[in-house]
């Protein structure tokens, strides 16, 4: 049994958080938002963000310190947008046995130097305050509802040290949630960014479904995309071998097609004809593709290379052209 810290219970820190604690580990949740602390403590539920999943099993905290002294794998599944603010806050807590298991995927801001992936940039930071913490990437095919509830599913751990992801693969695998060890962190971490801009052209072709949307449209987009990312990814560093497994091909073929899916459900308002800002305002739960896209997009001119998939998509999320001419170009200039 282990003693895990998720911090940030959105829904998919709630779901790993309640499937570790019915798998007998001490499993202790941090939050900063006073009505998630609120309804777990009394309802032993989070009704935000995961309302059909009961919680007795998870203690909750708002003070970070506590959450670190009592837990050995501290998770972070915090929006990629944060997760380095929360990494500043939790480094004086830090122990040179904590284990930190990065939920967020992609490409950090520009001022943080270096590969730019996020889990290298919470290394960096931990090297500069003199720690050395284990850093490990989580990532693959798991919509959280269904996780809760129970679905089979595989995710992939990977770390530079593969002895360290094969030991948090063992300990934090349940019979319900099958993680395997990989030694590919920036291919894990990029694939788990890129194929949120995937999902997200796949919902514009849901919204326009009355016109000229529909499966035959989504299946040419799908190895449109995904023959831009291997040949993006692995400029920025990504193995091969990670495209075709639950990093890769598993994680954008659920992301792309689920009605649960955050991304396919905003590029869907998309396809619909709402603005960015008015499709946004409509959810209540961070799609982290609007972000993927713009950093690829960026990466991509950076390093000189063609990427007219992300660029028609970046060009949507920009209001420069509508719906339907961004699949348009996403085909034709393939």
């Amino acid at each position: 049994m282990s003693s895990i810290g998720v911090l940030g219970l959105g829904n998919w820190g709630t779901a790993l958080a309640h499937i570790w604690s019915q798998d007998g580990h001490k499993v202790n949740g941090w939050t900063i938002e006073q009505e998630v602390y609120e309804s777990i403590v009394r309802d032993s539920v989070n009704s935000k963000y995961l309302p059909d999943t009961p919680l007795s099993g998870i203690d909750v905290t708002m003070d970070l310190a506590d959450v670190c002294a009592i837990s050995e794998v501290l998770v972070l599944a915090l929006p990629s947008s944060v997760i380095l603010e929360v990494v500043d806050q939790l480094i004086p807590h830090l122990r040179p046995s904590h284990v930190l298991l990065d939920l967020a995927k992609g490409i950090a801001p520009e001022e943080e130097g270096g590969s730019g992936l996020i889990s290298e940039a919470i290394e960096a930071r931990l090297a500069a305050a003199g720690k050395q913490n284990a850093v490990v990437v989580l990532t693959g095919p798991t919509i959280a509802p269904e996780v809760a509830r129970g679905v089979l599913t595989n995710a992939l751990v990977a770390s530079h040290d593969r002895s360290v992801a094969e030991r948090i693969a063992d300990r934090l695998s349940t019979d319900t949630l099958i993680l395997k060890a990989a030694d590919d962190p920036a291919g894990a971490e990029l694939w788990g960014a890129f194929k949120n801009t995937i999902a997200l052209s796949c919902g514009v072709v849901d919204g326009l479904r009355d016109g000229i949307g529909g499966d035959n449209l989504k299946a040419a987009l799908v190895p449109i995309g995904f023959e831009e990312g291997r040949r993006l990814l692995a400029e920025l560093g990504a193995g091969e071998e990670t495209s075709l497994g639950p990093a890769g091909l598993g994680d954008l073929y659920v992301t792309s097609t689920s009605p649960r899916s955050r991304n396919r459900t905003l590029g869907q308002k998309l396809g619909e004809g709402k603005s960015l800002d008015e499709a946004l305002d409509e959810m209540h739960m961070v799609a982290e593709g609007v972000r993927a896209a713009r950093m690829f997009r960026d990466k991509a001119e950076q390093i000189g290379c063609e990427t007219p998939f992300v660029g028609a998509l970046n060009a949507l999320l920009d209001g420069d052209i509508d719906a339907e001419e961004c699949v348009r170009r996403m085909v034709e200039r393939a």
